[in-house]
């Protein structure tokens, strides 16, 4: 299913895909861009130490900049997975922005003697860069997760966040064969901003892949979260994501994702094993 939704179905033509400063005037003095920020390392893939606020202002920079680009959000088991994934692996590496989604990254990071201030979760991400959209008049559009979800998703995100435009939505269930197809659709809503919910790493590959073709100027992978915005999921407590136990429980409430947290100990024994090599430990 496909559609536009600013409090209902948009279906007035596209315009062009224009920069911040034809929609809201911005500063002259330029906020620093995303190859600015200090970018360390985590058994070789790249994370950048920044925070929610500093990933959320890289990212308005971004768009305004009008290239593709890109954001990852990175947890144990996407680094785990690119060890073994040299297309993976290159993925990261060529992204325009990496922020610690997982908290064992940021453990990590700091045991390995880097300074990363704090995790930067892809729902909260998202729900920022969300607010930013209704603020600034960039339009998004949503790809992936089951059919009517995304749908589901920007109905309760458009009266969330008042001003935003939802440019378009697609369920991720498509073959490549439909891929073309998916493509122009995006072209011609002309988002600023494309989230793709399809999980890792799917996601990334498909954005890596579809990245220029595209032609959005900032894609984002985020995983399940429209499953959350529409409602049918629910994130855990407040003092369960504080406590960095969200793993945990989703890990109670989806005992499906058990072989994929047989990433986590395979990860920090890496990590230690780094660490102790570099007579960090």
């Amino acid at each position: 299913m496909k559609g536009g939704v600013k409090g209902g179905v948009n279906r007035e033509p596209a315009a062009p895909v224009a920069p911040v400063s034809a929609v809201q005037a911005v500063p002259d003095a330029s906020p620093p861009g995303p190859e600015q920020r200090p970018r360390v390392r985590v058994l070789g893939t790249p994370v950048d130490a920044a925070t929610m606020a500093e990933a959320v202002e890289a990212a308005g920079v971004l768009v305004e900049r009008g290239r593709p680009s890109m954001i990852v959000t990175t947890n144990p088991e996407l680094i785990m997975h690119a060890q073994g994934d040299p297309e993976l692996g290159a993925i990261l590496d060529g992204a325009d922005l990496v922020v610690p989604d997982g908290i064992g990254v940021v453990w990590a990071a700091r045991l390995l003697g880097h300074r990363v201030p704090e995790r930067v979760p892809g729902v909260e991400l998202t729900e920022a860069l969300l607010a930013l959209a209704a603020a600034r008049g960039y339009r998004v559009y949503f790809l992936g997760a089951a059919e009517g979800v995304a749908v589901e998703a920007a109905a309760r995100l458009t009266s969330r966040f008042p001003g935003l435009t939802v440019a378009g939505t697609h369920h991720g269930y498509f073959g490549q064969r439909e891929e073309p197809r998916i493509i122009a659709e995006i072209r011609a809503a002309a988002p600023h901003i494309l989230f793709v919910a399809m999980g890792a790493p799917r996601q990334e590959k498909w954005i890596a892949r579809n990245l220029r073709e595209c032609g959005v100027p900032l894609c984002m992978g985020i995983g399940g979260s429209l499953d959350v915005f529409a409602g049918r999921v629910q994130r855990a407590p407040g003092w369960v994501q504080a406590a960095g136990l969200e793993w945990l429980y989703r890990l109670v409430r989806q005992p499906s994702r058990a072989r994929r947290m047989l990433a986590l100990p395979r990860f920090a024994v890496r990590v230690l094993l780094d660490a102790a090599r570099r007579n960090l430990l």
